[in-house]
């Protein structure tokens, strides 16, 4: 079985750059307090990593 992670934007992206307002959208969160889960991997982690300050991730 695959590992899952829920990810939830917590803060806006007003004021970020292109590279993480980007990637917050390729995770699938548009509004504050949205959530999605994803299959745990590596490109996710980098992606999680680039945008950690503005999301919170937890075990799914």
């Amino acid at each position: 079985m695959e590992n899952k992670v829920k990810v939830t934007l917590v803060k806006s992206t007003i004021g970020c750059n292109k590279k993480q307002r980007d990637t917050v959208a390729a995770l699938g969160l548009k509004k504050i307090g949205a959530s999605n889960v994803l299959t745990d991997n590596a490109c996710l982690r980098g992606m999680i990593k680039v945008v950690n300050h503005l999301i919170r991730v937890e075990q799914a």
